[in-house]
């Protein structure tokens, strides 16, 4: 039986004007409190919404025994697309709760916690989302949409985009290093001492798949980076003595079918650079390119190579190797066409022109140019850099740089950048920063030695 099956007749309705059927006004009882509006409004609800099968009935008004002053509030998101400033006064899980009932959370969730309203030069730590134990975050994915789940120990913790729905289940893992979020529900996690990729559904706490590299001295795979594109997912592995490494491609569309591996290297002698597996995975959709970035520290120092696999190929068409000021970490931006660092000795960062591939590599340091980075120094040991939109973030110690593009120049040496301190003073110094991700309209950050995960939003879209 529906909900609204307790209806009457319009005759004995919302006024006393008499309400023609065929009327484009549509009147709903809620909780004994009676709402007007349109049909065209109710059908903004989606065709699976009661609230969309409510606009086809007609000569009756239905009853719903809900909550009216929570309905009100939905009413104007159907409206308008946005929550109205009374909405606050409300827990955000009862809005969840009741936008379930009636259909709409989608549009809930797009007013809430939407991409395109994230605002890196307002955001500011707003919310603080603890994890269960003593384990401190060894990883942390996120989706589109704003659902995060973080890595603790054995312990994968989840909360959804609302961040008040909380689940955490326990794994096969002594701890994860690598983690990506798939779906809300299911997550790609490997460590560098367990061997195979799991794919686990962390609704309901079970693996669906464990997907392996056969190497050649069949002694198991241990997961070094994971990485995706809308097709493909994919994975470094390295074999479990060491001496092999490949990254793994398997087919997100057809249950993670291997389609192919590329970048095998098998270690002969004291050749360096083959040892060296891919501990970073990033796609690049502009060019159809995969960047994978490894780095090895020995008796002459941090060396490192970033290389840029054609899929179709299997050839890396591009490759930078670092031997001086070698990366802490790199990423690569669509937006702004570059591939940025930060350098394990100097701290800086520095940016080389995507649209160069096949060119000799050029680094153009964004801010101090003068920094010796032969003195034996490791000034940005730790520090992460991610792109996101046409900003570039930096972790250094326990703070947050966000560099942005003010003169866009032909060239990269003509282009100027220019970095913002995150943040107010009382979220600056803290921890030493081991992780940071975005999702939805939200920046998520995780310290060293502390079990709970920071959410970083701007404070006007704070609920």
């Amino acid at each position: 039986m529906p909900p609204f099956a307790g209806s009457h007749p319009l005759s004995h309705g919302f006024s006393r004007n008499h309400v023609d059927s065929s009327s484009n006004i549509v009147t709903i009882d809620v909780g004994g409190q009676l709402f007007q509006t349109t049909k065209q409004t109710l059908k903004q609800s989606g065709s699976k919404s009661i609230l969309s099968e409510i606009s086809n009935l007609d000569g009756t008004i239905p009853f719903i025994d809900r909550d009216p002053e929570i309905f009100s509030i939905l009413l104007s998101l159907l409206r308008t697309g946005n929550l109205p400033s009374k909405a606050k006064t409300f827990d955000i899980q009862d809005l969840v709760f009741e936008s379930q009932y009636y259909g709409v959370e989608h549009l809930l969730l797009n007013s809430q916690s939407n991409p395109s309203q994230f605002e890196p030069f307002d955001l500011e730590k707003s919310v603080i989302l603890p994890l269960s134990g003593r384990d401190s975050p060894t990883a942390i994915s996120t989706t589109q949409l704003g659902s995060v789940q973080v890595a603790h120990g054995c312990k994968i913790t989840s909360f959804d985009w609302s961040l008040k729905r909380k689940s955490t289940i326990l794994t096969q893992f002594a701890g994860i290093d690598s983690m990506l979020s798939l779906s809300p529900n299911v997550v790609a996690a490997g460590a560098t001492d367990f061997s195979g990729l799991q794919i686990i559904d962390v609704s309901r706490g079970f693996v669906k798949e464990t997907l392996n590299w056969e190497n050649v001295t069949k002694s198991g795979s241990t997961v070094q980076a994971i990485g995706a594109s809308k097709e493909y997912l994919f994975t470094s592995f390295e074999s479990a003595r060491r001496n092999s490494n490949c990254i793994m491609i398997y087919d997100l569309n057809d249950g993670f079918r291997p389609v192919t591996e590329i970048g095998h290297y098998e270690i002969f002698g004291a050749e360096l650079d083959s040892a060296i597996p891919a501990t970073k995975l990033s796609w690049i959709p502009s060019h159809n390119l995969l960047m994978a970035a490894g780095s090895h520290s020995g008796p002459s120092g941090v060396r490192g190579n970033i290389r840029f696999w054609d899929l179709r190929s299997g050839n890396a068409v591009w490759e930078i190797k670092e031997n001086v000021d070698c990366f802490s970490d790199c990423t690569v931006s669509d937006d702004l066409s570059a591939i940025l660092k930060v350098g394990m000795h100097s701290g800086e960062v520095f940016i080389s022109d995507l649209r160069n591939i096949g060119k000799e590599n050029s680094w153009t340091c964004l801010d101090d140019q003068r920094k010796v980075v032969t003195n034996g120094k490791k000034e940005g040991i730790g520090s992460k850099i991610e792109s996101h939109g046409n900003q570039v973030f930096c972790s250094k110690g326990g703070n947050l740089e966000l560099w942005s593009e003010v003169l866009i120049g032909s060239s990269i040496k003509d282009r100027v950048f220019r970095k913002n301190s995150m943040g107010r003073a009382k979220d600056s110094c803290g921890n030493k920063i081991t992780h940071f991700s975005f999702g939805g309209n939200k920046m998520f950050v995780t310290r060293k030695d502390q079990q709970f995960v920071e959410v970083w939003q701007s404070s006007v879209r704070g609920f």
